[in-house]
């Protein structure tokens, strides 16, 4: 088991908009960015599974297997259409 963290996880377009904010601070002992996102999901109904999002640490992108560090800025970032 991992030990507990406090991350800001930042959510952008549809994200945002099921989450109701654009920022949240959570404590977690999740192993991975992957369950952290899988947890928030379940609490927030996100439709979209890890395999549509990109995840980014501290302003760079991480691997969803990357074990979230305690202070870090989470961020779940969807696909985004464009025209």
């Amino acid at each position: 088991m991992s030990d507990s963290v406090r991350l800001t996880v930042l959510y952008f377009a549809s994200l945002r908009d099921a989450a109701g904010r654009a920022e949240e601070t959570v404590q977690t002992d999740a192993g991975s960015l992957r369950e952290v996102y899988e947890h928030l999901r379940d609490c927030h109904g996100f439709a979209l599974p890890v395999e549509r999002l990109r995840v980014a640490v501290d302003g760079a992108f991480a691997r969803w297997d990357d074990p979230p560090r305690a202070g870090s800025e989470v961020a779940f970032i969807p696909p985004v259409s464009g025209g």
